[in-house]
């Protein structure tokens, strides 16, 4: 619902201008003195990013996004990896970024012998001002709050628990704005840390957290007084192998003792950070395949190595930024590259494995476990041990999904699917095979620049996999406009379909992409022309245009079409695609029930003559909402209610489905 998501930032006016001619400048100022204050520091930090790295440099587009929020400058193919392998928190601002900056401020100051309360109070203050800066985004704004309520803990001497120090910040967020408890990035934020305070700190406290505790003050024998036996038990032995090394090495056991407890407590950080984000993978596993329909298996590996790069990174990028000096800047470049290797090395053997939404039973079962896992107490170590074999059983469970497709047995289903301004169409046939007409996409007409946002990943394959389809047996494009075709590769790519079906398609370089992305992933390439009938998933498919004889331009053309009829027992489905009235007079027309309207509605397609011969009884139009096309037309509207059709639109009622048993109809909507 995009008008709802733009109502959760209190947008509700969208202008667009037909050019920059459209835009005049006016004289004066705008906006509070303070905005303006906080938008020239915001400009002034990023004009300083560009003179250290050119605008389109891998470097400058990173540092942007992790620095000032400034996602504008990253393009798909460098964040697509991260993506996959899970990391691609470490290029959002985020609580680590604050930790980072905060955390490594009041050490500085604390270090340079500042009051308590001073260095409390100036920490804090930088964490509210680099929220200012970078945008005031929610997740900044919520850790600029975490850590502020933790600055007061540690100010009144309080003990400071991360779950309660969680939910306060929580609740006060809600307590202001109560939508955002419906935004994925609160939930994600806010799981993540909980899976760090309930899940990953308590497993470190019963293994080596003691033991790494105890590495401080090694040769202090004193302090072994005041510890647990197996902690002490662990620092004499460490002592009696430092004496070992020292036989051996002639290297002083004091020397020797430190050596090791620095290598030790190096190997537990590394074994923190490991257990902290296969905690996090498992806290978070639910909603990344509610959202994002994936679990990065590389994810753990990965995050051990870009999480310190990124750390580092941060403060790095900021000396630079706030001195101008090159060095730092450059120091940040050369680790964003590192963890531009690492990530794509893992990314190469990531299996792109995704997985559709669960049934609520088995989320709701996996979400109870969790919870015992993090709540019930170390004393019944049954019950808790119960709870971790049922989310592991579970999540196995979630992952291979071995669940049927969500259709009705032994009945047609034609689903338009909602995707705006373009067609994409869902079929489930009697047999149970399962297919996709068009993959949908946005318009690029008129010079627009390519879009950012894939219709194909983010619209049409969340729908496929909420009604838990892996597979699909067919994927046809009726023509090369971006609008239809725009989605097709991503579909490719997550659906692996066994076939893919063409009509006229012109020479182009979207067309060989299309063709190329078909061979890699091993997929059947079937040309379909007029005159040809076969069977297909207990259904009757008759190919109506392109003729035999069509000669495709140079470029994509409406009349391309892909025009294909459907037949099941006594009912037929026409699905047009773009066809215009010229190429309408040619179709071998005959009575049908379910027409997809041809153009979205426009005027150039659906003539008088092709209506009365039709005479459907239902007439699909794919439309976006309020579009600048200002399809459908109302003529064509006309024509089909004057002939009793009974027009469906998405963008009136969202998705429209159309089931046939063969005898009856049923018809559903998304709204």
């Amino acid at each position: 619902d995009y008008v709802e998501y733009l109502a959760r930032r209190e947008i509700y006016w969208l202008v667009s201008v037909n050019g920059v001619s459209g835009i005049q400048l006016l004289d004066g100022e705008c906006g509070s003195r303070f905005s303006r204050a906080v938008f020239a520091l915001r400009s002034a930090a990023l004009d300083r990013i560009d003179s250290f790295f050119p605008a389109g440099d891998y470097s400058n587009a990173m540092l942007r996004a992790i620095l000032m929020g400034d996602s504008v400058r990253l393009e798909k193919i460098w964040t697509q990896n991260y993506r996959a392998t899970g990391t691609y928190h470490a290029l959002v601002i985020s609580g680590l970024h604050v930790a980072v900056i905060a955390g490594l401020l009041l050490f500085l100051l604390r270090w340079l012998y500042l009051p308590g309360p001073a260095a409390l109070i100036i920490a804090g203050c930088s964490a509210w001002l680099y929220a200012l800066v970078t945008g005031w985004e929610a997740p900044v704004v919520r850790s600029a709050g975490g850590f502020t309520l933790y600055l007061i803990a540690r100010y009144f001497y309080r003990d400071r628990n991360l779950l309660n120090l969680l939910a306060a910040v929580a609740f006060g967020f809600l307590l202001l704005d109560p939508r955002q408890l419906f935004e994925a990035s609160f939930q994600l934020s806010f799981l993540s840390v909980a899976a760090i305070a309930a899940f990953a700190v308590p497993f470190m406290e019963v293994s080596w957290g003691p033991l790494a505790r105890g590495l401080r003050g090694l040769n202090d024998r004193d302090r072994e007084l005041h510890m647990a036996p197996r902690v002490a038990q662990f620092r004499i032995e460490l002592r009696l192998l430092a004496e070992t090394l020292h036989a051996w090495t002639r290297i002083p056991s004091r020397v020797a003792g430190a050596t090791l407890a620095s290598g030790l407590w190096v190997f537990f950080k590394g074994l923190d950070l490991a257990a902290i984000s296969m905690m996090v993978q498992l806290g978070l596993a639910l909603p990344m395949v509610l959202y994002f329909h994936r679990i990065s298996l590389s994810g753990i590996s990965a995050n051990l190595l870009v999480v310190p790069l990124t750390s580092l990174v941060v403060p790095l990028g900021l000396l630079g930024v706030l001195t101008g000096w090159k060095l730092p800047a450059q120091a940040a470049g050369l680790l964003l590259d590192w963890s531009r290797v690492v990530v794509d090395w893992h990314a190469g053997w990531e299996p792109n494995w995704r997985i559709p939404d669960p049934p609520a039973i088995v989320a709701l079962a996996f979400t109870i476990c969790l919870a015992a896992v993090a709540f019930v107490p170390h004393s019944r170590r049954i019950w808790k041990r119960g709870a971790m074999m049922g989310a592991g059983i579970l999540l196995v469970v979630i992952i291979w999904h071995p669940f049927k497709p969500d259709v009705v047995p032994g009945s047609f289903e034609l689903t338009a699917i909602d995707v705006g301004q373009g067609d994409s169409l869902f079929l489930a046939l009697p047999d149970g095979t399962l297919m996709m007409m068009d993959g949908g996409g946005i318009p690029t007409f008129g010079g627009r620049s390519a879009p950012r946002l894939d219709i194909g990943e983010d619209v049409v394959s969340p729908y496929l996999w909420k009604r838990s389809i892996r597979r699909l047996d067919a994927l046809a494009f009726t023509h090369l406009h971006a609008d239809h075709c725009g989605g097709i590769q991503a579909i490719m790519e997550n659906f692996r379909p066994r076939e893919l079906w063409t009509g006229a398609t012109p020479d182009i370089e979207l067309w060989r992409s299309i063709r190329a992305k078909a061979s890699q992933l091993g997929i059947q390439v079937k040309p379909l022309r007029a005159g040809t009938r076969f069977s297909f998933g207990g259904a009757g498919v008759e190919v109506l245009s392109p003729p035999e004889d069509y000669i495709p331009g140079e470029q994509p053309g409406n009349n391309d079409s892909l025009v294909v009829r459907f037949t099941y027992a006594r009912h037929s489905f026409l699905l047009t695609g773009d066809l215009e009235r010229r190429m309408e007079h040619a179709l071998p027309v005959e009575k049908t029930d379910v027409l997809k309207v041809a153009h979205h509605g426009s005027r150039t397609s659906t003539g008088s003559e092709f209506v009365q011969a039709l005479r459907p009884a239902f007439g699909i139009i794919s439309v976006g909402f309020e579009n600048s096309y200002r399809n459908p037309h109302p003529e064509v509207i006309d024509r089909l209610e004057a002939d009793k059709t009974r027009v469906l639109r998405t963008d009136y009622s969202g998705a429209i489905t159309i089931r046939s048993d063969g005898t009856r109809f049923s018809l559903e909507t998304g709204l």
